[in-house]
């Protein structure tokens, strides 16, 4: 006989969490299922633990550009401390017992299974069956996605779980994909003394980012010396006593004690039983509206849907899902100035649509950029000041459709340009503001004039 709940909750990472959690404190009776740890891949491999490997490394790279501290010499770093850090803090010892308490405290009941749907409004965990009276939520992220590339498969490749995970930095590594995982696990662990080479198919790093972006990341790799080598494709894996050897469609085969797999990811959608529900089997994605409805009774959030593997996506989707649950009042959801940051130095901050978007949407474009160091402050940072701001703007309404800010900082600095693109703010308003001297973001002030609008 299934038992009954308000609400069934499948896969408890950030946004599942969220909603589910939300929800119990509403008074409903939430079942939240969840087969992994609760708080998904962002506290445990994903955002927490790599900030903290970046914010190490980020601190040798300054030390290094520092002679009174550096010297002539390099500095010598210590992967121990960080590797204990994340074992410590950022996992609070791989243990999600904390993050189920707080759920229960909350209301919540929690059942440690693999949640299947069965048909509308029922869910089956390992031999147990739900009916939910309000109905379901799927937030079943995602998980690497691993390329058929021949010798591959049966090979003690890693995945960002083990470069986390790692207690020790290996020699040499090879790492296949130029996305944001792949290029900061390659400067975490090149600056913490391994050779690095980065493999990347398409024409530059980051490539779904702004040109210029992947352009001046390649060249501070280069000056690090991080291996870059893009437009071509891995063929074929071999895996020995000396490491691995990727061979690539041309050129010389790249090799390393280590090969790191950062090629993607996909939704944990499969056998799932979408079928149950009236939903293809076999999509890659899950088809939401824009309170997260996927049918009746039914609501996907995260990663899953389609939107964006960002932790603060799948957060904002559940504060939507929620309010839809509850039957409160809301906006819908919307994706116009989707934020995002890769986390190298220098970050990488965009919002929005890059130029190449724009166009393709027949937006009127008008763009302006300037390098990050032309600012006062900019140049005042010195060493390690790389970057550009661009500006994507729709010259016809006079907003930004889209912005990047990269260099140090350039996550913090993009909160202005994020604003700028969700709230759709004319440009001369923006323009006739009072921009703090001498600070980084102040150098938005003279691009906006360059665009002329």
């Amino acid at each position: 006989m299934a038992e009954h709940a308000d609400l069934v909750v499948i896969g408890m990472g950030p946004g599942g969490e969220e909603v589910a959690g939300a929800c119990a404190e509403a008074g409903l009776d939430v079942v939240g299922v969840d087969n992994r740890l609760v708080g998904g891949e962002c506290p445990y491999w994903g955002c927490v633990p790599t900030k903290m490997m970046t914010r190490a490394t980020d601190s040798l790279a300054e030390a290094r550009r520092v002679p009174q501290l550096a010297g002539s010499s390099t500095v010598q770093p210590d992967w121990s401390p960080v590797a204990r850090r994340i074992r410590e803090e950022a996992t609070d010892g791989w243990d999600d017992r904390v993050a189920v308490e707080r759920f229960e405290k909350k209301g919540g009941r929690f059942v440690r299974g693999t949640g299947r749907l069965v048909g509308p409004r029922r869910v089956a965990v390992d031999g147990r069956e739900f009916e939910a009276s309000r109905g379901v939520v799927i937030n079943t992220g995602t998980s690497p996605a691993i390329p058929p590339i021949p010798g591959l498969q049966g090979t003690p490749y890693w995945t960002n779980h083990e470069a986390v995970e790692t207690e020790r930095v290996p020699e040499s590594m090879v790492v296949l994909g130029g996305g944001a995982i792949g290029v900061e696990l390659s400067q975490v662990f090149a600056r913490f003394g391994a050779r690095v080479t980065v493999v990347e198919g398409m024409e530059r790093l980051i490539s779904m980012e702004e040109p210029e972006a992947g352009d001046i990341l390649a060249e501070v790799f280069g000056r690090e010396g991080i291996a870059v080598r893009t437009g071509v494709k891995a063929v074929s894996v071999e895996h020995g006593s000396n490491g691995f050897t990727v061979a690539l469609d041309r050129g010389e085969p790249a090799r390393g004690e280590v090969l790191l797999v950062a090629a993607g990811r996909r939704a944990n959608l499969r056998d799932i039983g979408l079928d149950t529900v009236g939903l293809d089997p076999e999509a890659r994605t899950v088809t939401v509206d824009g309170r997260m409805r996927a049918g009746d009774g039914l609501w996907a959030v995260g990663d899953c849907t389609g939107h964006g593997a960002f932790t603060h996506v799948s957060m904002y989707q559940a504060r939507i899902a929620a309010n839809d649950i509850l039957g409160r009042q809301g906006s819908e959801a919307s994706y116009h100035a989707l934020p995002r940051v890769t986390f190298t130095d220098p970050e990488v901050g965009a919002a929005g649509l890059t130029e190449k978007q724009a166009r393709e949407q027949g937006i009127d474009v008008r763009t302006a950029s300037a390098p990050m160091g032309v600012s006062a402050r900019g140049w005042i940072h010195g060493p390690g000041n790389d970057g550009v701001i661009k500006l994507v703007a729709d010259a016809g309404r006079g907003v930004l459709v889209g912005a990047t800010a990269m260099g140090p900082a350039g996550g913090e600095v993009l909160g202005f340009l994020s604003l700028a693109v969700h709230a759709r703010i004319p440009v001369p308003v923006m323009r006739d503001m009072i921009y703090a001297y001498p600070t980084l973001h102040r150098g938005i002030e003279p691009v906006l004039g360059e665009l002329g609008l």
